[in-house]
């Protein structure tokens, strides 16, 4: 009756809508919208709405067909439950919300909270679709691919990159330092292009830091750079790098970066946020790999197979373990009530990110269908399915009414660190009573629940079952603690992970994707057709293939693992990545802007042994990473996006450099790596229910990267400056500019008392006063001296500041103190402080 209902309203609405309708009709999709809707919104469509929504579904009711964009816009009987741009002519979006109890989809629940916005997002975007509609044969569901593996291989990404031979450049030679410089200024000088002199060397060490440990520099760190500076431009270049490579904390900022991709966060997300008290351990991991220089091929293969590799020692077994988190650190619908679904739900996850992050590759979007755009057939989507399935995910996570997925954990060496404290006898034998009552407690609370639903007290039975809710989350969480402590009180270290399920087997092929539609043909465990490295392994009847499949992806013959990463590297260091679509490399994705250059840097890593510090020294100490960001009006005009290169990209900091530099300058950071996490300290337990924000962002003077990520709850100082989403994973960070960042330079309590802090700072801590605390205060955000007017109008400033206090009344200590204190927040509050040129 419901859906009959939404037919009806739909024909109402039908003619009102049109032109929506006809803007999005014939308006070509970006590589972005086919992403958003292959990714969350036809899983959403086939998961909730096509049984009776779709041709192929079991009753088409209402007349109302959402499998194709044109039956979703024109609508079931007469009517549009899709409007492009229009949430509030969008009956879809009202059935969904349930608003109306007349028009309620599904009719048997209500979609999770983020489902729903996906829709909403969807809406507002114009409601891209690339599904058109398919002939109905009336035959039985089998599967048949048409993709041409063979054409498929013909796009530049899989084919295996060869080293091309160094340019020898006329005009430019003598600006050549390395091969890069070559490949770069031979674009150059095709099209009538100087580059931008070198930059200034304060401006460039502040970059340096920036880029590798991200935090600035210190005063006499900046000088004696200009010195060696002027001595020997290349040899200050190199040494300073490889100075900032030793550090611990280039580990901290290259780790970060790698955790975007891996969509690091220390909860489920979803709406039953389940805190992850284990994943610090994986950020850690992450951390030491950059900071040894572990070659990327072994990073990524204990990332995927860790628990398969050899190990030399029980502590380099226990590490790669913990690698394997990678896999298991992914957000969970754990509400999800069928089993099946949810672990299709949760393989889905793990191959969309392993083959974006290692591939470039959204293999993900052939989950349902053929890839529309790429050739990865769906079979293919099922090779990798079968090798995952055949892989158990351990996450953890507390036992509750609302999850009923809670798995294990790894066990490590005894002598790991556990990331909190001991407890004493006397805690657990409490913890232990407590929890005999909560079990008591929820035995009674059942047997009223049954007996007030017999009695016909439906009302009662509800309050009741909110009770019943309650106790068991508590009652999963107190054995989870528990469980996390032995018989002394002492923490027992545990990870998050995968091994593989003793009997291994190849995922049969879902039609649409749906658990409940599969074919009778099972796809053999097996890996991307399309990229060929012709040393691809078997894989043995009783092994998953994660090891043969780790292997084939950081095969030397792989065309996609070393050009991916590269570009990744490449983007950290400019801004833009050589290909600017960073996590797609595929048909939809874009054309390398300097292929060759491309191709020598791939080719090249794989030489180095996959060293990423090599591979940053080489780009680092080039001509190219030297220049300069002065603008050049004909230069813009002929390449506004720099694509060509002709200068640096000026670059906005990232929320996590903005953050620790503003500790930096006001001496309050904290270098020391703290013990597990704020979320491992919290324990196990349900975001907004157990567990409330106050208790997880707390204030630290530890670097970002040890903030704790809980999936909507990012800490405001990241947040508002475009910090990844850490449940999808992330190549490149999007850039705002919105009125909200400059609120909080200028009124949050953390810039007010790190301003306060540097003020205080230089004055007693380093005794300085009049203008060389000025000079100072200019090299810790600046890493340069004021120019003679900014000290003049600084030391107006003051003097005006302090006459006024004096005529309020104001002592004149305090005065002083506050004057400072406004005149260090303005510099960390400038542009200057929160860009590189």
């Amino acid at each position: 009756m419901k859906v009959f209902r939404l037919a009806l309203t739909l024909a109402f609405f039908s003619s009102s809508f049109l032109s929506a309708q006809e803007m999005s009709m014939d308006k070509a999709l970006t590589q972005k919208e086919t992403e958003f809707f292959e990714t969350k919104i036809r899983p959403a469509l086939i998961k909730h709405c096509y049984k009776c929504h779709a041709e192929e579904g079991d009753k088409v009711k209402g007349g109302l067909l959402l499998d194709t964009k044109a039956s979703s816009q024109s609508g079931g009987d007469s009517g549009p439950a899709v409007v492009p741009f229009d949430l509030h002519a969008s009956l879809l979006i009202t059935a969904i919300r349930y608003e109306d109890s007349t028009l309620e989809m599904p009719p048997k629940y209500k979609l999770e909270a983020d489902v729903i916005a996906d829709f909403e997002t969807w809406i507002e975007m114009g409601a891209p679709d690339p599904r058109e509609r398919r002939k109905s044969t009336g035959a039985p569901q089998e599967y048949t691919s048409t993709i041409d593996i063979e054409e498929g291989r013909k796009h530049w990404a899989y084919q295996a990159p060869i080293k091309p031979s160094t340019p020898k450049l006329s005009t430019q030679a003598d600006w050549v330092r390395n091969p890069i410089d070559a490949f770069v200024g031979a674009v150059h000088e095709g099209n009538g292009i100087t580059p931008s002199p070198e930059a200034d060397p304060r401006a460039f060490v502040r970059r340096l830091f920036f880029d590798l440990i991200g935090l600035p520099p210190q005063s006499r760190q900046v000088e004696a750079f200009v010195a060696a500076y002027g001595k020997d431009p290349d040899k200050a270049v190199k040494d300073t790098v490889n100075l900032l490579m030793d550090s611990e904390q280039f580990g901290e900022r290259w780790g970060r970066r790698w955790l975007d991709v891996a969509r690091f966060a220390e909860s489920t997300g979803k709406e039953v946020n389940a805190t992850f008290p284990h994943a610090w351990r994986y950020r850690d991991y992450v951390i030491d790999s950059f900071n040894e220089d572990k070659p990327f091929d072994r990073f990524v293969r204990e990332q995927l197979a860790g628990d398969l590799l050899e190990a030399e020692s029980e502590t380099e077994a226990a590490q790669n373990l913990i690698a394997t988190g990678f896999l298991a650190i992914g957000t969970k619908g754990l509400n999800e009530q069928n089993a099946r679904q949810f672990r299709f739900d949760l393989i889905d996850e793990q191959i969309d990110t392993t083959t974006q992050a290692f591939l470039g590759t959204t293999a993900a979007c052939a989950r349902c269908h053929d890839h529309k755009f790429d050739p990865i057939p769906m079979s293919d989507y099922y090779s990798l399915a079968g090798i995952l399935l055949s892989s158990e995910t351990l996450f953890g996570t507390a036992e509750a009414l609302q999850n009923r997925k809670s798995t294990e954990l790894l066990s490590l060496p005894t002598g790991f660190s556990s990331g909190t404290e001991p407890k004493s006898l006397g805690e657990l034998i409490d913890m232990e009573f407590q929890l005999d009552l909560l079990r008591e407690r929820l035995a009674t609370l059942i047997a009223d629940s049954r007996a007030a639903r017999q009695s016909g007290d439906n009302e009662e039975a509800t309050r009741i079952r909110l009770q019943i809710l309650g106790t068991q989350n508590r009652v999963g969480i107190t054995e989870r603690i528990l469980a996390s402590y032995d018989d002394s009180g002492y923490p027992i270290p545990f990870a998050m992970g995968v091994r593989d399920r003793a009997e291994p087997f190849d995922s049969q092929i879902l039609i649409r994707g749906e658990e409940d539609n599969p074919t009778e043909e099972r796809a053999p465990r097996g890996f991307l057709q399309v990229v060929q490295t012709n040393d691809e392994e078997p894989i043995p009847s009783d092994e998953s293939g994660r090891l043969q499949m780790a292997n084939w992806i950081t095969s030397p013959g792989n065309p996609l693992t070393a050009r991916v990463f590269v570009n990744r590297v490449w983007s950290w260091m400019f801004g833009e990545g050589i290909v600017r679509s960073i996590d797609n490399f595929g048909s939809t994705g874009d054309t390398p802007t300097h292929p060759e250059l491309l191709d020598y840097l791939a080719v090249r890593f794989v030489e180095l042994d996959w060293s990423v510090k090599d591979l940053v020294r080489e780009i680092a100490t080039s001509s190219t990473y030297r220049m300069g960001s002065d603008h050049h009006e004909d230069y813009f005009q002929k390449d506004p996006e720099n694509t060509l290169l002709w200068k640096m990209n000026k670059r906005r900091l990232d929320a996590e450099s903005l953050r620790d530099a503003t500790l930096a300058v006001s001496g309050q950071i904290d270098l020391s790596r703290p013990s597990g996490s704020l979320v491992s300290e919290v324990g196990a337990g349900f975001v907004g229910r157990t567990i409330q924000e106050a208790q997880i962002n707390q204030e630290t003077k530890h670097r970002s990267v040890y903030l704790p990520i809980v999936r909507g709850l990012v800490p405001e100082s990241l947040g508002l400056f475009d910090f990844a989403d850490p449940s999808l994973l992330s190549g490149k960070r999007e850039i705002t500019t919105v009125p909200s960042q400059a609120l909080y330079m200028m009124n949050s309590d953390f810039v007010i008392g790190n301003s306060e802090a540097m003020a205080r700072h230089l004055i007693e801590d380093l005794g300085l006063r009049g203008g060389k605390l000025a000079i100072e205060a200019f090299y810790r955000c600046y890493s340069r001296p004021p120019t003679e007017a900014e000290g003049k109008e600084t030391k107006a400033y003051i003097e005006r500041f302090l006459e006024t206090a004096k005529k309020s009344g104001l002592e004149t200590e305090k005065a002083r103190m506050l004057a400072l204190t406004t005149f260090c927040q303005s510099l960390i509050s400038s542009a200057e402080f929160r860009y590189l040129n």
